[in-house]
């Protein structure tokens, strides 16, 4: 998925441009009723898609309206969670603390030696969460310093609780702060799940002395399904860097399905590496890489209240501080932390609610990046282009217009559209070698690309969406039940 995007082939044969729309009837006439037969079979083949997700798992009876979360299929466009070595420095243990009816962990703490750098990136949603709110407060406070600890909790957001949801989110700081022999300052929280419940602190502080017994350096995969929601599998990445020519890891887990959207998504993620690097330097680079790996996907154009994404050092791998976030010396380890927040962040679209199809924007000739970008994310979260490619129709008819709906400088007689190597339209018009049937043989991969050049300028920019099943829906109208 990491082709360039070709530049326009040669102009179209007609010599006087035509409206778009008006090109698209009068292709549509040409290709029906093949086009429309072609388009029933997509169709019918996306609802079968759709389908798979209603089997009971184990042979069990599934209810007729609710959807069972506990046994959710996972997503036929889901990763293998890698194999992550410890990670010097970084203790992970997890444990139930009963947000959930069923069974299962929905509590993990990180635990951190004395002298590790800590930086954020949070949620910029105007109703920000309790526990997102500490952590933006304490990280401002220690300026990155001194961290020890990260408390965990899935099943409640603890956002919209006001001053009652505050006092919770100190009690589990306090408490962890007496476990770790640290300040309340130096602990952070994160919650994910229902907004509007105030969190229970007791079921989180009568757990923290069983989770403190439990604390290994092996735990990552364990830690990684204990704060997934809707989320149908575990999501992780891991690489290893060099720095001045000393070995250095990077390991982060995330979690997210639905509500993902940039600035930032429903999710949650926590990146630790043993490298050592000053806080200050850490923030620029985790704010940096931030904006092309999740600030870069959407799966409804929802964001949420408590998206954090939380990056520590601790030092231990024996390699020298860094304290300058452009020191040459960084320069392999910033390419392998682009490539796990990138990873992860892809992880959360693979996962989105309902997804059968994994989809990369590339918009260029835009006037500025930024331009780029607003573009991208309007194809990205358009639902009549989300439902195309759920049913398998190379509709470039939906692009056109999402392009034309951003609100941003394009030239309509140099816009052309691609799918895959499949040129659907060309110079302002419909290629001269487009072929519905190959379009639709296309559309049936899982993995699919689009690329607009829009004619105006030099910007580029690139996202990664899902499609939108019927499926999203039933999760969504389900949630709370």
């Amino acid at each position: 998925m990491s082709r360039k995007p070709r530049t326009p082939a040669a102009k179209a044969l007609e010599a006087a441009a035509k409206p778009v729309e008006v090109v698209g009837q009068t292709l549509e006439r040409a290709f029906d009723p093949l086009a429309s037969a072609l388009k029933r079979a997509a169709l019918n083949r996306a609802d079968r898609r759709a389908r798979q997700f209603d089997a009971p798992a184990h042979g069990a009876s599934a209810p007729a309206a609710k959807v069972d979360k506990s046994a959710m299929p996972v997503s036929p466009l889901a990763v293998p969670f890698p194999a992550i070595p410890p990670i010097a420095g970084v203790e992970l243990a997890t444990g139930r603390a009963g947000f959930y009816k069923q069974e299962r962990d929905d509590l993990l703490v990180l635990h951190f030696p004395e002298g590790a750098s800590a930086a954020g990136v949070f949620t910029r949603h105007a109703v920000g969460s309790a526990p997102v709110d500490w952590c933006k407060r304490h990280l401002a406070m220690t300026k990155g310093e001194g961290v020890r600890a990260v408390v965990i909790n899935a099943g409640c957001a603890n956002s919209f609780t006001g001053k009652p949801g505050a006092d919770a989110v100190r009690r589990v700081c306090s408490a962890a702060a007496k476990r770790f022999d640290c300040r309340q300052r130096d602990v952070m929280v994160a919650s994910t799940g229902v907004i509007g419940v105030l969190l229970d602190d007791a079921k989180i502080t009568h757990r923290l002395p069983e989770i403190e017994q439990r604390l290994a350096a092996d735990a990552w995969a364990p830690a990684a399904a204990a704060i997934m929601t809707t989320d149908t599998f575990a999501k992780g990445s891991y690489a290893e860097a060099r720095i001045d020519g000393a070995p250095v890891k990077i390991a982060g887990i995330a979690k997210g399905s639905g509500m993902i959207a940039p600035d930032m998504a429903t999710m949650l993620a926590f990146v630790v590496t043993d490298a050592a690097i000053s806080p200050g330097a850490l923030q620029i680079l985790t704010s940096l890489y931030t904006r092309n790996s999740f600030n870069a996907v959407t799966v409804d154009g929802d964001r949420s209240t408590n998206d954090t994404l939380l990056l520590f050092a601790t030092g231990k791998s024996g390699a020298p501080r860094i304290s300058r976030a452009g020191d040459h010396r960084l320069a392999d380890f910033r390419d392998k932390l682009e490539h796990v927040l990138l990873d992860l962040a892809q992880q959360l679209v693979r996962d989105g609610e309902g997804a059968t199809k994994f989809i990369k924007v590339t918009v260029t000739g835009a006037q500025s990046h930024t331009s780029a970008r607003k573009i991208a994310r309007t194809i990205c979260e358009s639902p009549l282009v989300k439902t195309a490619f759920a049913g398998e129709d190379a509709n470039w008819g939906r692009i056109v217009m999402a392009v034309g709906r951003a609100d941003e400088p394009v030239d309509r007689d140099k816009m052309s559209v691609r799918f895959g190597d499949l040129w659907a339209a060309q110079d302002g018009l419909v290629s001269p070698g487009y072929d519905e049937a190959k379009m639709s043989a296309y559309m049936k991969k899982s993995e699919l690309e689009v690329a607009v050049d829009v004619g105006v300028g030099r910007g580029s920019a690139e996202m990664w969406t899902c499609d939108l099943t019927k499926r999203y829906v039933e999760i969504n109208g389900d949630y709370r039940s």
